[in-house]
């Protein structure tokens, strides 16, 4: 495929994902409008309903509107899911911008204490830190960002020491140029298209993880919906109203497929190759 092929689907991919993500976002901030219902209103008398016309997603098992609370529960899900990659790849900077440009005796150290995060398990670690903050949503972004950092630092230390060695970096660093302006106007010009096409990519990631965790009760509290938790409910329900993990599904798929689709058309768009540390 040449490089005006590549571009073109590019330029696809980076369309669909991008409406894809600005309409689940738009519609979770506009949920006073859009939901059609009270999100959190009981009604035993209507409860299991199948999609009908007063309730286009059926009501779940206390009568509550679906449509409804899985257009609040996209609020919970994407903005804590965008949160917290946000923060994580705002400490996976610092750290590895400070570890590829730091001297030998400096990086040693800030390289091993990567390499202790990245040990465990990302999601392990965010249920233990969870369990140790409580179950919040803040705790819930710090607990994700803390588990996170490591791979992005590792991430960005390797693309920043690839980019030192360019022939117009050392040209740089012959004529003085150093500290800020050398990250400023030779590093993060290099790095700073893989690191958008990894964050496309680990942001449905971090929603996928808000949504497990959310599954297994330590994301916000009952009632506020949450995509997670709207599966754990309605998985006892399965055999007998299966429409009830069709769309809180649907709505975690769509979100992954628009971040992937995104992260695709980014890297076909700056022709970004992968790289070994991701």
């Amino acid at each position: 495929m040449s490089k005006d092929d590549d571009s073109r689907g590019g330029g696809f991919h980076l369309w669909a994902g991008g409406l894809i993500l600005a309409g689940l976002v738009l519609a979770a901030l506009a949920a006073p409008w859009l939901a059609p219902h009270d999100p959190l209103a009981l009604d035993l008398g209507q409860r299991l309903l199948p999609p009908a016309w007063d309730h286009p997603l059926g009501t779940d098992h206390l009568g509550r509107c679906q449509l409804s609370r899985l257009i609040w529960g996209g609020r919970v899900s994407l903005i804590l899911g965008i949160l917290a990659s946000a923060l994580s790849w705002g400490m996976g900077l610092v750290g590895g911008v400070a570890a590829g440009l730091a001297g030998r005796r400096l990086d040693w150290p800030l390289a091993r204490i990567i390499d202790v995060g990245l040990a465990f398990p990302g999601l392990l670690l965010a249920l233990v830190l969870v369990g140790t903050l409580g179950a919040n949503p803040w705790a819930l972004v710090l607990a994700l960002a803390g588990a996170g950092w490591p791979w992005w630092a590792r991430l960005t230390r390797s693309l920043v020491r690839a980019a030192r060695g360019q022939p117009f970096v050392l040209g740089g660093r012959a004529a003085g140029v150093g500290g800020w302006r050398m990250l400023r106007r030779y590093i993060l010009p290099q790095i700073w298209p893989a690191l958008a096409v990894a964050a496309a990519m680990k942001t449905g990631w971090m929603i996928v993880a808000i949504s497990g965790l959310g599954y297994l009760g330590l994301s916000v509290p009952a009632p506020e919906p949450e995509w997670g938790a709207m599966l754990n409910q309605a998985r006892l329900y399965l055999t007998r109203a299966p429409w009830l993990m069709l769309s809180p599904g649907a709505a975690i798929f769509s979100t992954v497929l628009g971040c992937n689709l995104l992260a695709e058309g980014l890297r076909q768009r700056w022709q970004v190759r992968q790289i070994n540390a991701w």
